[in-house]
């Protein structure tokens, strides 16, 4: 199953269900909104209200949730790349929500950043509570995967050694373009059945390309991890790291301009696409 939000002409917004062309639409304002009901799978299933075409609608972020937990290393090509060595734990940092925007938004670089760079990563999104859970628990309560593209400014990202600062511009972050169901896609930690390609493409030119076989931390390893110091709630994002081949990690160092487009794919999932703008603020 494919879930979505919606932006909808009124302003309000609406989660919906991909059904071949179409989106059906939910009785819910938002994805985290359905996650959050008893039940959710079999009502968001047999679902058959209002549709609208999937082509040309206007996609919000698939969730917005109260919490997004990110992993900063957890690929081996990045960690290589980055000249790191491989660590014992997790290594997170949280962005707040008002970072995340529309898998096919623009995004504005910013006037007071010259080093705009791009992280494609698998999303884990929460479906049910998770507190000190182990990692088979952890598995059970994840509803499905989706694409976070996580823009980072890296001059403010090395000001000091906390990367908050460098991860929370506003509207910086693409998230989705679906939720897809764990039983579409299998085990994306590269741990069971399936295997994901991830990839990122500026103008055409592949500058990422992996599998989530590289990942160091599987998906259930980190809402395991996660779980122990706070309560994981349906809805709650985590962003499970970037392979190599970020900008920053290049010789020379690229990074992104205005006029550029910015794909972010992982297969099986979809893909986010958005256009990088001048800054006008």
């Amino acid at each position: 199953m494919r879930l979505a939000t919606i932006r909808r002409p009124d302003g309000t917004t609406a989660a919906a269900r991909v059904d071949g062309d179409d989106l059906v639409l939910l009785a819910y304002a938002d994805v985290v909104a359905l996650l959050g009901e008893s039940g959710w799978q079999e009502t968001a299933a047999s679902a058959d209200g209002e549709r609208v075409a999937l082509a040309g609608a206007d996609l919000a972020p698939t969730v917005r949730p109260p919490k997004v937990i990110c992993v900063g290393l957890n690929y081996r090509s990045h960690i290589e790349e980055m000249g790191r060595e491989l660590p014992d734990h997790p290594t997170l940092f949280i962005k707040f929500s008002d970072t995340l925007t529309g898998p096919y938004d623009d995004l504005v670089v910013p006037k007071v950043s010259r080093a705009v760079d791009w992280e494609v990563e698998l999303g884990v999104v929460i479906g049910a509570p998770a507190r000190r859970v182990d990692e088979a628990e952890a598995a059970a309560c994840i509803a499905g995967y989706t694409v976070v593209n996580d823009i980072s400014m890296r001059d403010w990202q090395v000001r000091t050694p906390q990367w908050d600062q460098g991860k929370n511009f506003e509207a910086s972050t693409p998230v989705g373009p679906f939720l897809v169901t764990g039983d579409e896609i299998g085990d994306p930690g590269g741990r069971g059945t399936v295997d994901l390609e991830v990839t990122t493409r500026v103008d055409g030119q592949t500058m990422q390309q992996a599998r989530t076989c590289d990942l160091l931390f599987t998906p259930a390893a980190i809402v395991s991890y996660a779980s122990q110091f706070t309560t994981l709630r349906p809805g709650d994002l985590i962003a499970t790291g970037t392979p190599s081949g970020v900008g920053a990690g290049r010789d020379p160092k690229v990074f992104l301009a205005p006029g550029q487009m910015l794909e972010t794919a992982i297969e099986g999932i979809g893909a986010c696409r958005n256009l990088m703008v001048e800054d006008k603020g």
